[in-house]
């Protein structure tokens, strides 16, 4: 297990110091590990269940008596992060998927989808980008209208995790009630639903369940309409808001195994009559790596205390994320470099994680518009 000493940081309360020692006892027994088999559609599956066999998946979704503890998210995500990418991104998304369902669902709804998602029964998705709409969500064009007692959809989503395994697809199409973001509305639709198709299936570098979908004519209950008619766009906003900071937290899960494995290697790799841990070009990098973990994990851990006390961490969150993943893309590297050829020889612990973490850099609000973010929150406060 990695250094834990950071539970100790008032951030924290004895629940979640256990959470994290129940947590990793688990994954060392019941994760398969890095060596994940050709079939990533299954793997995800079997996590899914396994997650909700252990009952993690109910911090995820919140049961309608208290709000989503954002700090135990953040937990288990950077604990799951350090022994199983995968697991992590399955984790996830049960909770991205079902969480505007979480906030506004109907109590039919909630009742209906959230005990099979925290039980692992059913696997979800967050349908939100397009081909011309990732970072600049306005510009949606998936279109629903209202039909005979029905939505009708029509039009396109890309980039969508779990695409092609999820039973419950949570969908934003424009309702066009006003121009812009004000004219969007959130969905819920159901895998083999008439009109609704797996249009691709996308590869990346590290690999799991993701695709375009397509909308033709697709019909839904209007009964399946989440929130106010309009009101998707800030819907998918808090959405996010909750989760964001829990990506920073799974980027510190990579970036802490990465630190191990370049221990292991410096303290254990003999050149020279002395091992790589002995130079100080050795040295000053590993200290270089420690510092910057525990610099984005006091910005993550600040921002997911506060979202816990009810406060807005819009911004605190976009510093949070920023920084733990461009820290966890630099650690990572350090640790390649550190382990040589070994460090990019296919299925290396360190190779993995390389490919890992380069996604966290652009999902759920690339770099730069966490840049935007940041800076539009200290000009509306200079303003003020």
């Amino acid at each position: 297990m990695s250094d834990t000493r950071y539970l100790d940081w008032p951030f924290f309360e004895e629940r979640h110091r256990r959470l994290v020692q129940a947590l990793d006892a688990w994954a060392q027994e019941r994760l398969p590990g890095a060596a994940h088999g050709a079939d990533v559609d299954a793997t995800c599956r079997t996590l899914v269940r396994l997650l909700g066999e252990g009952g993690w998946l109910r911090h995820a979704v919140a049961d309608g008596t208290a709000p989503i503890d954002t700090r135990a998210i953040c937990l288990i995500r950077e604990t799951l992060a350090r022994h199983d990418g995968l697991a992590d991104f399955a984790f996830a998304m049960q909770g991205l998927g079902s969480g505007a369902i979480s906030l506004e669902g109907t109590p039919g709804q909630r009742a209906h989808w959230l005990p099979r998602v925290a039980r692992g029964e059913v696997i979800c998705a967050f349908a939100l980008s397009e081909p011309e709409a990732g970072s600049d969500v306005a510009a949606m064009q998936c279109a629903a209208r209202e039909e005979g007692g029905q939505v009708v959809l029509d039009g396109e989503k890309t980039w969508i995790s779990n695409g092609g395994i999820a039973d419950l697809y949570v969908v934003f199409a424009r309702t066009g009630e006003a121009p812009g973001a004000r004219g969007i509305s959130a969905f819920i639709v159901e895998a083999g639903t008439p009109g609704f198709e797996i249009a691709e299936r996308i590869d990346v570098i590290a690999p799991h369940p993701l695709a375009r979908l397509r909308f033709s004519g697709c019909r839904i209950p209007a009964a399946n309409r989440l929130g106010m008619p309009g009101a998707g766009f800030k819907l998918a906003m808090r959405t996010l808001d909750v989760f964001r900071t829990s990506v920073a937290a799974a980027a510190l899960g990579f970036a802490r195994r990465a630190l191990d494995e370049a221990l292991q290697r410096a303290t254990t790799r003999r050149m020279f009559n002395q091992t790589l841990a002995d130079f100080q070009l050795t040295q000053a990098r590993l200290a270089q790596m420690a510092t910057t973990i525990d610099s984005a994990a006091l910005l993550t851990y600040r921002a997911a205390w506060l979202r816990d006390q009810g406060q807005s961490v819009t911004q605190e969150a976009a510093m949070a994320k920023m920084a733990a993943t461009e820290g966890a893309q630099q650690v990572i590297d350090a640790a390649v470099q550190m382990w040589g050829g070994l460090g990019v020889t296919s299925g290396q612990t360190v190779e993995r994680l390389y490919r890992e973490i380069r996604a966290l850099r652009i999902y759920e609000g690339a770099t730069e518009v966490q840049q935007l973010i940041i800076a539009r929150e200290l000009l509306k406060a200079a303003r003020a």
